[in-house]
């Protein structure tokens, strides 16, 4: 998997780190519960992207 594709969904993540500091990602908040999602060979290793984050959040806010 690239590191431009997110782990959760496929597609890309639109991670701007390898461009720039100021990437999308460095102004979210992640929930602890979404890297549990990540397989382990791939944590820390490539961005979720925005789409999944929003996702997972307005699933934890409905309780799921």
């Amino acid at each position: 998997m690239a590191g431009n594709i997110c782990p959760l969904c496929g597609e890309e993540n639109g991670c701007m780190s390898w461009k720039t500091e100021a990437c999308w990602c460095t102004h979210e908040e992640f929930p602890s519960g979404i890297f549990e999602l990540i397989p382990n060979e791939l944590l820390h290793k490539v961005c979720i992207c925005r789409k999944c984050l929003l996702k997972f959040k307005e699933e934890m806010a409905a309780g799921r």
